[in-house]
């Protein structure tokens, strides 16, 4: 990796300032010093738009990618969409879903995507049966991040029931270790073995409270106490989740989460989209992250979650792409303010500065990376640079880019992306080759 200088013809650089010709100079993976309001010497990279730090996406299923444009038409039930995702999980094998993997997180990188929270559940062979390496699944994630120029924390899954007291079956029988114990130490063999890495985090997840009983949730938790790894958890992202919670134990999930002590500062509920005041004074009193993902809880009409109460109350909320039917964390931003809008009948509930902070610093930290989503000295070399003078963005001018690039611009907009100080878009091109291809033939290969 190569030392390299970027000139910045706009840069947005925290609290929130928009700030004329900035140099950032790199050393490795890592930012050696920014000068403001300096012209652009020779030989320095030039980086025209607006320049933000890199974005995290918060939380992705990559093997979902498969089901983009398969499973949006007519009124399929949200069973039957799982049904779609089961059937592709029970394709998948280390080498195939490298492949699908690889090619969705250079997409991502295409969105100026840096770090991405991979949920990963689909662990084991057919049946349950575990590879001869049992983590093979989780190393082909990691290294197809990786190669695509990604940081990911890799989020394994406790799942051990079908439902709540259910028992797995089917292709379900892949996500499971049968048993929490036999879940803590193939993950922690897997922690082991890239502790020190600085671009992998392994951490934890309860899947939800209708995969994992709240008596195994604990071993979750401390696993994640014992590494300071981040743990997250998907919640109450359907009433009929939070109804058969109720029915099961008496009580919300995310008040079966604060019994059993997953809550948290290192702690991401994921959804969190139908909670009653009690579960916001939860989330929000113990610093718990909240990751809400629009465009998939739209897509699954899952409904609009109470994001600006959360925050107001204590959590950092943070975004992602989930089943990524699509990827664009622009839009994922966006949709944050723009459903709050469609809720109360409000506008302004969220700046384009608190939106991109959460996009950036708020969603790297979420991943165990706090030194993450900022220009500045110290933090990771993350650059993420989004044209002004393309048809979606013409016309933004000097006072307001910021807004611009918020509810205006889209994924096709980043034209050059640096992360890790690695250069893996170049022009609106990734390093790797055409990314198109790359995914038609790793989802191709799925369905022959």
């Amino acid at each position: 990796m190569s030392d390299l200088s970027y000139w910045c013809e706009l840069a947005w650089l925290h609290p929130g300032e928009v700030v004329a010709g900035v140099l950032v100079q790199v050393e490795g993976s890592r930012i050696c010093e920014v000068s403001r309001g300096v012209s652009a010497p020779r030989g320095v990279v030039r980086l025209t738009g607006l320049t933000v730090p890199g974005l995290a996406n918060a939380h992705s299923h990559a093997f979902h990618r498969a089901l983009r444009g398969q499973a949006q038409g007519g009124t399929e039930s949200f069973q039957a969409w799982r049904e779609r995702m089961h059937a592709v999980a029970a394709r998948l094998d280390p080498d195939t879903y490298l492949d699908l993997a690889r090619a969705t997180f250079a997409e991502m990188a295409l969105a100026g995507i840096t770090c991405v929270g991979e949920f990963h559940y689909l662990h084991h062979g057919v049946g349950g049966r575990p590879y001869a390496d049992p983590n093979a699944m989780g190393h082909a994630l990691i290294r197809a991040a990786r190669e695509a120029g990604l940081r990911i924390t890799l989020l394994d899954a406790c799942y051990l029931t079908g439902g709540m007291g259910a028992t797995p079956s089917g292709p379900q029988l892949r996500f499971g270790d049968r048993d929490v114990d036999r879940w803590a130490e193939r993950v922690d063999a897997l922690a082991g073995e890239y502790a020190g890495s600085g671009d992998v985090v392994v951490g934890g997840a309860v899947h939800s409270v209708r995969a994992c009983p709240p008596e195994r949730m604990p071993v979750v938790a401390e696993f994640g106490h014992r590494r300071a790894a981040p743990v997250h958890v998907q919640v109450s992202e359907r009433r009929t989740e939070n109804r058969h919670c109720v029915e099961t134990y008496c009580a919300t999930p995310v008040q079966v989460l604060y019994e059993h002590g997953v809550l948290g500062p290192r702690t991401t509920a994921v959804h969190a989209t139908h909670l009653s005041d009690v579960d916001v004074a939860l989330l929000g009193g113990s610093s718990t992250h909240v990751c809400v993902c629009p465009t998939t809880e739209r897509d699954l009409a899952d409904g609009i979650g109470p994001a600006r109460r959360l925050h107001d109350a204590g959590s950092p909320v943070t975004l992602g792409s989930d089943s990524n039917a699509m990827i664009d964390l622009l839009e994922e931003a966006r949709a944050v303010e723009l459903g709050e809008r469609l809720t109360t009948g409000e506008r302004g509930h969220w700046t384009a500065a608190d939106l991109l902070r959460s996009a950036t610093m708020v969603g790297q930290a979420s991943l165990g990376h706090p030194d993450a989503g900022f220009i500045t000295p110290g933090a990771w070399a993350d650059l993420v640079s989004v044209r002004l003078d393309s048809v979606r963005t013409a016309g933004a001018g000097s006072g307001c880019p910021a807004e611009t690039v918020v509810f205006g611009a889209s994924a096709c907009d980043v034209h050059s992306v640096v992360s890790g100080g690695r250069r893996v878009v170049v022009e609106g091109g990734h390093v790797l080759g055409d990314v198109g291809p790359m995914l038609a033939d790793a989802i191709s290969a799925l369905r022959e």
